[in-house]
């Protein structure tokens, strides 16, 4: 499939000063109202996922959660939530990761995956790496492979594209923002 390589990048909305001053926040609504958008988002991650003998999607809350859910169903796969601590009504796991002043968790249900299962991990942006070196660490937990983590955008100068890389996980993003 031949795509100008900012096609999506281009889609993306830059909200500066949010959610405080100094911030550059990237919002990938626009790109999810767009059908065409949004179709060739997902075809591109389909398209690079679809004979990779995948069992499993696992999607980041809560972008994550759109963006791998539609890649689940496309594949014809199942999908597994990954939430933030406290939104899981079953017996659950937890891993916690650091934050730029403290620390947060994520929790996925003890009964999501079956070791040997093999995971895609996705969310919709890379920034420091936590929220994803936990999701993979959380399903390495319960023994499943995590072929790889997946995300629409890497802002490759926080670091967390080199610490996913660094933990020996293969990183997919389908666009970066330098600035």
């Amino acid at each position: 499939m031949f795509l100008d390589p900012n096609y999506i990048r281009d889609r993306i909305r830059t909200v500066p000063d949010w959610p405080e001053p100094g911030v550059l926040f990237r919002d990938i609504t626009p790109l999810l109202q767009d059908p065409r958008s949004f179709r060739v988002l997902i075809e591109l991650f389909v398209y690079r996922y679809m004979n990779q003998r995948l069992d499993l999607v696992a999607g980041i809350d809560a972008r994550g959660f759109i963006v791998g859910s539609v890649i689940a169903h496309e594949l014809n796969l199942g999908f597994v939530p990954v939430r933030k601590k406290g939104k899981l009504p079953y017996d659950t796991i937890a891993e916690q990761y650091s934050l730029e002043y403290g620390s947060s968790s994520v929790e996925m249900h003890a009964d999501a995956v079956r070791p040997g299962q093999r995971v895609l991990l996705v969310d919709d942006l890379v920034a420091t790496g936590g929220t994803m070196l936990a999701g993979m660490k959380l399903l390495q937990r319960l023994g499943a492979n995590v072929v790889e983590a997946a995300a629409v955008i890497d802002l490759p100068k926080l670091g967390g594209s080199g610490a996913i890389r660094a933990s020996g996980l293969n990183l997919y993003t389908v666009c970066q923002f330098d600035e």
